[in-house]
């Protein structure tokens, strides 16, 4: 019943699953259970909930930008939202999942196996591997889902991305709020706003993607250390 409304939506914003991508979404959603029971992955614990909040929030993106054989870096996984769910969704992009908690990284190992994923883990803090000639400037597109202001994010998340790339920010309501307060970073970090585009999800929450071309190169001195980035966001 549940996966009838993620594939639904799909169908509704041109974005149609095959059978055995909703197989996976189904089986990610049972790992994701099982594997909390033993370790804090979510508190979104309904099955409606995952749906919506986690596999349908994950795909927003997707309305606007096609991710068709990109290179993905996905910032504090987490559970693995959004990274996960777009590369179901998109089976040629190339997804790196970076998370700073090694058990985190061996549950997306585990639903990688299991739903026959091919993915990159990294165990770093996103300034790390930002500063990293591994990961620097490496990637066509930067996301997260990290709960920090637009300006924080920008910070965190630019540094990956090279010249001709995007990092697209999924906000709430607030996202127009968020992208004025930002706009002084964006420029700083090398980027440029593309579009801001709205939607609401089936629980009628809103939401607002961002997407933010990279013109340019990010100044060397960036990102910061991340107690500078969390307490003194650029402004």
């Amino acid at each position: 019943m549940l996966m009838e409304k993620l594939e639904t939506w799909s169908k509704e914003h041109h974005l149609p699953l095959e059978k055995e991508q909703l197989a996976q979404f189904e089986t990610y959603a049972k790992l994701l259970l099982l594997w909390n029971e033993r370790m804090n992955l979510t508190r979104i614990t309904d099955e409606e909930g995952i749906v919506v909040k986690h596999f349908i929030d994950s795909l927003t993106p997707a309305c606007f930008y096609d991710f068709s054989g990109k290179e993905l870096i996905d910032i504090g996984t987490g559970a693995g939202f959004p990274g996960i769910p777009l590369k179901i969704m998109f089976p040629s992009l190339k997804l790196t999942l970076m998370d700073s908690l090694q058990k985190r990284l061996l549950f997306l190992e585990e639903v990688c196996r299991e739903l026959d994923l091919s993915a990159k883990t990294v165990h770093s803090r996103a300034e790390e591997g930002g500063n990293s000639p591994l990961y620097r400037e490496q990637f066509d597109i930067a996301i997260s889902r990290a709960v920090a202001g637009l300006p924080t994010l920008s910070e965190y998340c630019l540094p990956y991305v090279k010249v001709g790339g995007v990092m697209i920010a999924r906000k709430g309501p607030d996202g127009q709020k968020e992208l004025e307060m930002a706009e002084r970073a964006i420029d700083l970090l090398g980027g440029i706003m593309r579009s801001k585009n709205d939607l609401t999800l089936p629980d009628g929450s809103q939401r607002c993607v961002l997407i933010v071309d990279k013109a340019k190169p990010t100044p060397s001195l960036y990102p910061r250390r991340g107690v500078k980035i969390s307490k003194r966001p650029i402004e």
